[in-house]
């Protein structure tokens, strides 16, 4: 499988770097959710350009706004005809199908591949966590792999073999089922 860096493509496909954020936010799992002021310091970014950008994405329906308590919330629409879409767009930006397949090529009788960490909120930190179960793993060749994808994505990369508690993930494959990518467990 050739892996393509997408980051320059997307980055000028989508120049303002407060949307990518947003969408990277909003779309790695549907079960994310923010709002404003909360956005505003997980990016550290001033309100009124997430104001900004998150008014643009509601208006063309890629958002839904809710209120709860004293605070609209704000996810991504997962009825829009391009959820699906934008959703695989950010997942091959992020670098996370490519993961997935390479490690089910060739790694042993894997069970669960999960996103965890800062992308499974989220969060493009430039640090990928994956959380591999299943007997007979071969942890040498993941890291190797990992090195290798690591270059061509220009994100770190860190593989965990031990079942974690860990306050969420996203489950990218369970055995016995395919490729479910964004199925999101809080």
């Amino acid at each position: 499988m050739l892996l393509i860096n997408t980051k320059p493509m997307l980055d000028s496909l989508i120049t303002s770097k407060t949307r990518l954020k947003l969408l990277i936010k909003f779309f790695v799992s549907a079960g994310n959710q923010g709002h404003l002021r909360g956005l505003a310091d997980e990016f550290q970014e001033s309100t009124n350009a997430i104001r900004k950008e998150l008014n643009q994405l509601s208006e063309a329906g890629y958002l839904e706004k809710s209120a709860a308590k004293n605070k609209i919330l704000y996810r991504a629409n997962t009825k829009h005809s391009l959820f699906k879409p934008l959703q695989k767009l950010i997942h091959t930006y992020l670098g996370i199908d490519d993961i997935v397949e390479k490690i089910l090529q060739k790694a042993g009788d894997i069970q669960e591949v999960s996103l965890i960490g800062d992308y499974a909120e989220g969060l493009d930190s430039g640090r990928i966590d994956v959380l591999i179960l299943g007997e007979n793993i071969k942890q040498a060749y993941l890291l190797q792999l990992a090195d290798k994808v690591e270059k061509k994505l220009g994100k770190n990369i860190k593989i965990h073999f031990d079942n974690l508690d860990v306050q969420r993930k996203i489950i990218l494959f369970e055995s016995g089922g395919k490729l479910k990518v964004g199925q999101d467990l809080t």
